[in-house]
């Protein structure tokens, strides 16, 4: 009797190879932890910045915007879209060498809210523009009317994404 000998598959070959391709995904995902939390955020210095919003006047953002705008015609049309038919006559702006951020918290119901800039700081990976909103106490005398609260920032960095971090309310 003759016993013919199969051939059969390598001892652990389909689990050596998931085990390899999880430890290849884990180590990609710790690279671009890494990279995003550690290097991208490093490295970190203020970015002067010019304050736009008294130029500008009175701008009706009915809702929440946050944005940057290159040119100006980008710009106007965030304004004639917010605003149509009745938008503000621009200040002068550098519009080669600054962009023009745009952070509104849409319309509050009194006079006793704000928005304040903390500070601007350029990162390896982007511009972060730290604003806090101010809400009135209790206590607080307002005048009881709609008002629209907004910043309306210039500054340079055009090459780099902006990231608005809000806080408060």
């Amino acid at each position: 009797m003759c016993t013919r000998s199969s051939t059969t598959a390598r001892r652990f070959t389909s689990t050596s190879a998931r085990a390899l391709a999880l430890a290849v995904l884990a180590l990609a995902i710790a690279a671009r932890l890494v990279y995003t939390q550690v290097w991208g955020t490093g490295g970190g210095h203020p970015l002067p910045w010019t304050d736009l919003t008294h130029k500008m006047g009175t701008i009706e953002f009915t809702r929440r915007v946050e944005g940057v705008y290159h040119s100006r015609g980008a710009f106007e049309r965030l304004l004639e879209a917010t605003m149509p038919g009745r938008v503000p006559k621009l200040p002068p702006h550098d519009w080669a060498h600054n962009q023009v951020v745009v952070i509104a918290l849409g319309p509050r119901s009194s006079t006793g809210y704000s928005l304040r800039i903390q500070r601007v700081v350029e990162r390896r990976r982007g511009i972060y523009v730290y604003a806090s909103e101010r809400t009135p106490t209790l206590g607080e005398s307002v005048t009881p009317r709609v008002t629209y609260v907004y910043r309306l920032l210039s500054m340079p960095g055009k090459t780099k994404p902006v990231y608005v971090k809000l806080q408060g309310r």
